[in-house]
């Protein structure tokens, strides 16, 4: 038992060494580039640092614009409160800080090849978690958004590629601590990125409908596991409510984020091309208004938008769904114009990941896979919010795993058609000679 497990721990050994050499190879070669001053400050002038650097210089958690604005709820706690632990280790905005917090979105980018590797296996096979493991290590947003970005991304992939492990999983096992253990799980991702609340309730049911056939945890399990998720959060909540004085379960911002996405920018005249909500507006509108004021007018009139629009919108939310899978709402344009080699390999591995997931996804709804809806419903469900707000691929990367598993399960699928094919034209051959 234990050789057998060494033997099918060694592969993804190999594929986690390898994606963290090629990730600290890009990050030591891109901080070669890049003077120390800037690295020391500039990815750091964020919401997530300028929060970070509020409660490392005793303010608490508040003003995500570093300006002395009071308490906030614009993010969700465990990431900045890990950079501000960070800051109170090696110093607020110094060179150290910013090594430290690369190499920590490294290791969370390099150990999502575990969760992605296991999860093939059970829904697949061995070798297609291999090969989705290897997409994901060599796979270059992986290796790139890790340095660009000092924000909870990296880690919100791990999480998720870690609860889609867990959730097939679970399945196979009657026990009440595993079920606890799973809703610790939830409740960590949640506070970490709330936009993964959407699939909660999915995955949950899923889980919990495969676990009837056990007697013990048919209910209890599904509902310690819930009832966990909602202690998790409920410390946070509660803070929301003591400070603002209203029901903001997690985060705050979701009104700007639709704003941004749908203001009065977008008309008739500039649909191709809208002016920018520049941030130096916001950001003083912000400060005039106060945090709940200035949601509140963001919603309204965003919805206002939305509703006498609705030509606009449609149109808005194909250009974001175009955005999402391909990182630009021009993706031929934009090969086209693309001014390196790389950038254009880049390009089309964007292009090529979520080509080859609808092929998986296809390949597990015809064969009927046992797991096919957990998986499925990751890339289906999670991007909704991205539709109706706007998108990135930074905003894409937390799903990029999962993606990377369906294009492995797609390819393989593929591999199978065509050998087959290629087995049955042999016979034929053979008879006509």
């Amino acid at each position: 038992m234990k050789k057998g497990l060494r033997k099918a721990a060694m592969p993804v050994v190999l594929i986690v060494l390898v994606a963290l050499a090629v990730r600290v190879a890009f990050a030591w070669h891109q901080a070669r580039q890049i003077p120390a001053q800037v690295l020391s400050l500039v990815p750091f002038q964020t919401e997530t640092g300028h929060i970070a650097y509020s409660i490392a210089s005793g303010k608490g958690f508040s003003s995500p614009f570093q300006r002395d604005s009071g308490p906030t709820a614009w993010l969700a706690p465990v990431y900045p409160y890990l950079l501000a632990g960070i800051f109170k280790l090696f110093g607020v905005y110094t060179l150290h800080s910013f090594l430290v917090a690369i190499f920590l979105n490294i290791l969370f980018s390099a150990g999502t090849c575990v969760p992605v590797y296991y999860a093939g296996q059970r829904v697949a096979s061995p070798g297609v978690g291999s090969a989705a493991a290897w997409f994901w290590a060599l796979f270059p947003n992986a290796i790139i958004i890790p340095f660009e970005w000092i924000w909870d991304t990296s880690l919100s992939a791990f999480l998720l590629a870690a609860l889609l492990w867990a959730t097939l999983e679970l399945v196979e096992y009657r026990r009440i601590r595993d079920w606890c253990l799973y809703g610790l799980l939830w409740g960590l991702a949640l506070l970490t990125n709330p936009a993964m609340g959407l699939l909660f309730p999915v995955l949950l049911a899923w889980a919990a409908y495969r676990a009837r056939a056990h007697a013990t945890t048919m209910f209890r399990g599904p509902a310690l596991a819930a009832a966990l998720v909602l202690l998790c959060c409920l410390p946070w909540t509660i803070r929301n409510y003591a400070v603002f004085h209203k029901f903001i379960p997690l985060r705050s911002n979701f009104a700007f984020e639709l704003y941004v996405g749908n203001n009065e920018n977008y008309d008739d005249q500039h649909i191709a091309r809208p002016a920018a909500v520049t941030q130096d507006r916001e950001i003083l509108r912000y400060l005039y208004m106060g945090e709940s004021a200035f949601m509140e007018e963001e919603k309204r009139k965003a919805m206002a938008f939305i509703e006498t629009h609705p030509r606009i919108e449609v149109w808005l939310v194909a250009q974001r769904f175009v955005d999402f899978w391909t990182g630009t709402a021009t993706p031929f344009a934009t090969f086209r114009q693309a001014d390196s080699l790389w950038l254009r390999f880049i390009l089309l591995c964007n292009d090529a990941a979520p080509l080859c997931a609808f092929l998986g996804l296809i390949v597990l709804l015809v064969t009927k896979n046992p797991y096919a809806a957990p998986v499925v419903a990751v890339p289906v469900i999670s991007p909704l919010l991205y539709y109706v707000t706007h998108t990135s691929l930074r905003y894409r990367y937390p799903i990029d795993p999962v993606v990377l598993l369906l294009a492995a399960i797609g390819v393989h699928g593929l591999w199978k058609w065509a050998a087959g094919k290629i087995s049955q034209s042999e016979p034929v051959s053979e008879s006509a000679e």
